[in-house]
């Protein structure tokens, strides 16, 4: 799955080994809502439209991998995954290691206590993505998540979008997902420890309350962690999401990184596809999979 400025898209190689991709304008959110210009408010909207287009991409995709014959996921089924994913991150991320920690006898206020917490979090964290890693097809999406990184980073640095140019960069990016969930889980313990001592069903609510403030304060960091990559700052923001990036992304097989330029080319527009081809050699069957 690829986004640009103006237009999302994502590609899948299809039963018969083929490149099937599909495109949809749209707009910055930005330059739809003025909601979406204001610091820390903007970054929960981001999140929402991201898990949105997230899961319309694997519905779309999951659809292409298994045929025509099977049934579309319709719209409900889409709303009920969703929820059932969202329900699951506050259990498992936000209820659980607070109540691990409640039960262990330390008192809310303290700092021990959030430190504590936060800990638990992050371990279920990195726990969680390298045991669904150990899986053969989730180390597959590891590996295209590496490919899509790789394939951008070429993208912004210029280069011909070639397997030989786009095979030489790492497969972690400084503006990944990824680094936006540890960022959560980081800011999490600053946030939360500003909630004084309250029962344990009044932690739980603060907890999940304070989530939106969590996601807005979370995005400003890594969106100033992106503009100051190659600053101290910048290093520094970013460097816990690559770290975890180690996991969550793989040296993907060459035919991946095909999939991953062609969803490329799929969100640019003509103009910007004919800048890239002026660069140099675009791998063809990307090309082709655009009608090109």
């Amino acid at each position: 799955m690829m986004r640009a400025p103006s237009a999302w898209s994502v590609a899948v190689r299809n039963p018969s080994g083929e490149i099937e991709a599909v495109s949809h304008r749209l707009p910055r959110l930005s330059s739809r809502s003025r909601w979406a210009r204001v610091p820390l408010v903007r970054g929960v909207l981001v999140l929402g439209e991201s898990l949105t287009l997230g899961f319309r991409a694997l519905a779309w995709s999951g659809q292409r991998s298994v045929g025509e014959d099977e049934k579309p996921v319709t719209k409900g089924q889409m709303a009920g995954s969703m929820t059932i994913a969202a329900l699951f991150f506050v259990a498992f991320f936000v209820v659980v290691p607070l109540l691990v920690v409640r039960w262990g006898g330390l008192e809310a206020s303290s700092w021990v206590f959030h430190l504590v917490e936060a800990t638990i979090r992050i371990a279920l964290l990195v726990g969680y993505v390298w045991l669904i890693g150990r899986w053969d097809e989730i180390g597959r999406v590891y590996a295209y998540h590496g490919a899509e990184h790789m394939t951008i980073h070429a993208y912004e640095a210029g280069d011909p979008l070639d397997r030989d140019h786009i095979s030489a960069y790492r497969p972690e990016h400084p503006r990944c997902g990824t680094s936006f969930l540890l960022l959560v889980m980081l800011t999490a313990i600053v946030v939360f420890s500003l909630v004084g001592s309250l029962p344990w069903y009044g932690l739980i609510a603060s907890r999940v309350v304070l989530i939106p403030v969590v996601a807005g304060i979370s995005y400003e960091l890594l969106k100033l962690g992106g503009a100051q990559a190659d600053r101290p700052v910048g290093r520094i923001l970013t460097a816990p999401g690559l770290w975890l990036q180690r996991l969550t992304t793989r040296v993907p097989e060459t035919n991946m990184i095909d999939v991953a330029v062609a969803a490329l080319l799929f969100a640019l527009t003509d103009e910007e596809v004919d800048e890239v081809a002026g660069r140099g050699p675009i791998i063809p069957e990307a090309l082709s999979a655009t009608g090109r």
